[in-house]
């Protein structure tokens, strides 16, 4: 079968959860189909390093990784492929992309799945597509970081929570303050999370303003090595050389934005009350006019954590469910949220997973499992095994 006659599968969105479905579903479809990954950078991006290594130096190169060998494992993997391209709009049986491939600027498609994901404020995300230009940034970062003696971390989540800890471990001797506008770090989770959290502040010595939000001046922050003010809601102020912004996540779903739902009363295909986009318990979009789109990971209302571990379920679930409709079944698996967890560094070695209880089956209390196995490139390089990348010299981690 030529390569234009088959059939395709677009995956919109090619990081953890978009990467893991594209090739889940590359292990399940038959032959008259192939998988395409739309995403419009040139490598795959390790976002959970990313913290680190815009403060430590020497690894950041190891961050982003050739897309070549996504398909490797599959049955047929010279049918699949990877477009870089950005997707403009999402129609009901076709892509619009920013850029041709292979001749046009639409691709269409039989089924279809957002994993576009949320938008984090950098150092958490990249504003460039290529490799040169992140690596750039993250090495400009760790100057920044360097020069400052005080570091102020807006946001208590995993992001302030990790970059904190690295920073005062790494430079012991800088000034650490993160500002959480909620009365306890982490708050999705349990709140012996916060505990946790807190004891491990006060043992590095970093310091903790909680219920107050940091005013961001439409400028933004000066950065640039000299002391200035940042105001805070509750009236206060805190003088720092570096803001570090770990700020929260708006999604990725004005590809969709357009999209009218199937009957006047319908439900919006878009939850108004927080921009994700509804799903039924089989990954499907809820309006049964657009039963050929899928959406996993952060971008899906499922209620589960943003998190890699609970899309990859997610993932699990689409790919079996696509590969049913492919077959002229109706699509019967589920999936099950569980509840929340967590990996998260507190430093360079010590790390903990963090699960909130299964109150389904009757837990009351979190389950934890404390480490001190951390190393200082996060062991990026086994990524680069799972995508299929043999690396032979250390020169090819700047590929």
């Amino acid at each position: 079968m030529v390569a234009n006659a088959l059939r395709n599968i677009v995956v919109v969105g090619g990081s953890f959860v978009g990467r893991g479905t594209a090739q889940q579903l590359a292990g399940v479809i038959p032959s008259t189909h192939r998988v395409l990954l739309i995403e419009p950078h040139s490598h795959f991006h390790h976002l959970f390093t990313f913290p680190r290594f815009a403060i430590v130096p020497g690894q950041e190169h190891k961050a982003f990784i050739p897309y070549g060998g996504l398909f490797a494992a599959s049955p047929n993997p010279e049918s699949h492929g990877v477009v870089q391209a950005r997707v403009k709009s999402v129609q009901s049986q076709y892509v619009e992309l920013d850029r041709e491939w292979q001749g046009s600027k639409q691709i269409p498609f039989e089924y279809i799945v957002l994993a576009t994901g949320t938008r984090l404020s950098k150092p958490a995300a990249m504003d460039d597509d290529d490799k040169p230009s992140s690596v750039k940034y993250l090495q400009n970062h760790q100057a920044g970081v360097k020069q400052a003696k005080s570091i102020l971390l807006v946001g208590g989540g995993a992001v302030g929570v990790q970059m904190a800890t690295d920073l005062k471990e790494y430079y012991p001797e800088k000034d650490i303050t993160v500002v959480q506008s909620r009365p306890q770090l982490m708050p999705s989770f349990h709140h012996k999370l916060h505990e946790i959290v807190k004891c491990r502040f006060d043992e590095l010595g970093i310091k903790l303003i909680t219920g107050a939000r940091v005013n961001i001046p439409s400028e933004g922050f000066p950065n640039n090595g000299t002391p200035f003010n940042v105001q805070l809601t509750n009236g206060d102020s805190v003088s720092t050389e570096f803001v570090i912004l770990a700020t929260g996540q708006k999604p990725n779903n004005q590809l969709i934005s357009h999209l009218k739902p199937s009957t006047s009363d319908g439900l919006s295909v878009v939850n108004p009350d927080n921009g994700y986009i509804r799903i039924r318990p089989t990954m499907q979009f809820l309006d049964e006019q657009y039963s050929n789109m899928f959406a996993v990971g952060d971008i899906a209302d499922t209620g589960a954590q943003k998190a890699a571990r609970p899309g990859s379920a997610q993932a699990a679930v689409v790919a079996k469910n696509i590969a049913s409709l492919i077959e002229g079944q109706e699509p019967s698996e589920i999936y099950v949220k569980g509840p929340g967890a967590i990996h998260i560094t507190m430093g360079m070695k010590y790390n903990m997973v963090f699960r909130n209880p299964n109150t389904a089956e009757g837990q009351t209390e979190p389950w934890t499992n404390e480490k001190q196995d951390g190393r200082e490139d996060m062991n990026v390089e086994g990524m680069w095994q799972r995508h299929g990348i043999a690396v032979e010299s250390p020169r090819e981690y700047h590929l």
